[in-house]
């Protein structure tokens, strides 16, 4: 049996907003960039603070290799496309149509960098760099699906968000942001017949082969409605016999571009919309938007603001991570614990919608703090889900990860390693279940994370089992950040005083002109 091994982790880091610190080992990296590529490597000042260099497109390959074979940046963490055209600000980079950027990160090292190509719009054009970073698979067939940005040598770039017979690329500026923009729809028969002839399996289309040496292979359609897929996503499953050969995920069914209806709404009103980026995460997926806005527009946010924003993340941890354990067990067939965890997760809820006033997707941070102070009483709720959960999670154990039957349909199956998850852009607890110790929240600590104790669970083999063990045991853990902010709440307002973020106090708006000005600039 594999258990979860519960680490200190590395010291905090300098940085409270999550870019390189100051000196870190990600400079030394810029300058071997530089003396090996020459004047090609041109660095640009950023706002995060991630040392970002433009480098001519057929070296970005070259510039890739020597980051993650000599420098020891072992992860892709992000690749994506911007549309430059109708920027008004260039400072600090070169004439683009297209920007793609690769953001690389060394976990070794704690470091970042950032490189960015620049692209005319006639040669939208680039080398992929799927050899260097597997990971890039996807990542690239997202640009070329969103920008329509070409990857020379991409093993098999299609569209990957969008059904193939759709036209344009939604992130380009030109593109529609909404149906009232674009033409009437009509389903001519023609039209009908080429859709439905579009729903034709062709196996070579998606990689794979209809025979080999003395077998034909039988192909099967999983999803993307069906009770085993947790979520709205189909997999193409080519099978000998009952073994299954190759699975080939198909997803994008319920992509909503959420960074296109961005491009229509304010810093403030975009707000609801990180709610619905992971369904399960709610305040969690506020939080880094609202820090991001914060950075850039150097706004200080209230002790109290920080220390309610990780209490209520947390809570949406515990909520993301039960409904993982309850659906876990349930798929290798036990059926109880699914609904003794939704039950415990609406009562984790009903202390949310008291809060905040939402359930599972409040909307409940702003930009400076959050929507409203703590309700009377809440410290009573929170102290008493955080006496009453250990309990649960021991009950929970009991049934579920000491159960003989789901050990044996669980522990060796869909094993990799730390490298092996690494370079597939695998983060998070399912990384940390193979080992690897490495959580934002203690490496790089923000929003007051540094003056709270927890450990960093860890384990070993990185199979599904151990997934979930690691997931039980973070879940034991945010119960102890969830207590600790809860006994110490700092005291003290709950949103910045800054005219950027927050309308003036009443008692201020008829003492000085100012403060009138200042409020209605922002109206």
């Amino acid at each position: 049996m594999s258990e979860a091994v519960v680490e200190p982790g590395l010291e905090p880091g300098s940085l409270s907003r999550g870019a390189s610190p100051s000196g870190s080992p990600a400079e030394g990296s810029v300058t071997a960039l530089r003396a090996r590529f020459g004047e090609s490597c041109v660095t640009q000042a950023t706002a995060d603070g991630i040392p970002t260099l433009w480098v001519d497109r057929t070296q970005v390959v070259d510039v890739l290799r020597h980051l993650k074979h000599e420098e020891g940046f072992e992860l892709l963490f992000d690749l994506s496309a911007i549309d430059e055209r109708t920027r008004q600000s260039r400072d600090g980079q070169p004439d683009s149509d297209f920007t793609v950027f690769y953001h690389v990160m060394s976990l070794r090292h704690d470091s970042d960098i950032r490189i960015k190509a620049a692209l005319p719009e006639q040669r939208a054009s680039l080398p992929t760099v799927t050899s260097v970073y597997p990971v890039a698979d996807w990542y690239e067939r997202e640009a070329f699906d969103m920008f329509g940005i070409d990857f020379a040598g991409h093993p098999n770039l299609r569209r990957i968000l969008t059904p193939p017979h759709w036209e344009g690329h939604p992130l380009r500026k030109e593109h529609p942001a909404r149906a009232t923009e674009m033409d009437p729809f009509t389903m001519t028969p023609e039209f009908q017949e080429s859709q439905q002839e579009g729903l034709r399996f062709v196996p070579e289309e998606w990689g794979m082969s209809r025979e080999a040496q003395h077998t034909d292979f039988m192909f099967l359609n999983l999803g993307p409605n069906h009770p085993s897929v947790h979520g709205v996503f189909r997999i193409a499953l080519q099978l000998d016999g009952e073994v299954i050969v190759q699975a080939v995920p198909d997803i994008g069914y319920h992509h909503r571009a959420q960074e296109k209806m961005a491009e229509r709404q304010s810093w403030h009103t975009y707000i609801p919309y990180t709610d619905r980026v992971d369904y399960l995460g709610g305040v969690m997926n506020n939080l880094p938007y609202v820090m991001n806005v914060e950075n850039m527009a150097g706004i200080e946010v209230p002790d109290r603001a920080q220390y309610i924003r990780v209490m209520l993340s947390e809570f949406f941890r515990i909520a993301s991570h039960l409904l993982f354990y309850g659906t876990y067990a349930q798929d290798v067939g036990q059926m109880s614990p699914v609904f003794y965890m939704f039950a415990d997760r609406e009562r984790l809820f009903s202390i949310v919608e008291a809060i905040t006033g939402g359930r599972m997707h409040p909307s409940w941070f702003r930009i400076g703090g959050v929507t409203q102070d703590l309700p009377k009483g809440w410290d009573r709720m929170v102290l008493d889900f955080v006496k009453y959960m250990p309990k649960r999670m021991d009950h929970y154990e009991k049934m579920a990860l000491k159960n003989n039957i789901l050990k044996k349909r669980s522990i060796g199956i869909g094993a990799y390693t730390t490298e092996e998850g690494l370079e597939w852009g695998i983060t998070g607890p399912s990384l940390r279940a193979t080992g690897c110790d490495w959580d934002l929240r203690k490496n790089r600590p923000y929003s007051g994370y540094d003056q709270l104790e927890f450990d960093i669970p860890t384990a070993e083999n990185g199979d599904v089992y151990d997934r979930a063990i690691v997931r039980a045991e973070e879940i034991r853990q945010s119960l102890r950040i969830i207590e600790q902010c809860a006994r110490d709440m700092p005291p003290g307002p709950y949103k910045a005083n800054h005219r950027l973020t927050t309308p003036p106090a009443k008692e201020r708006t008829m003492q000085d002109i100012e403060t009138l000005i200042h409020h209605f600039l922002n109206v």
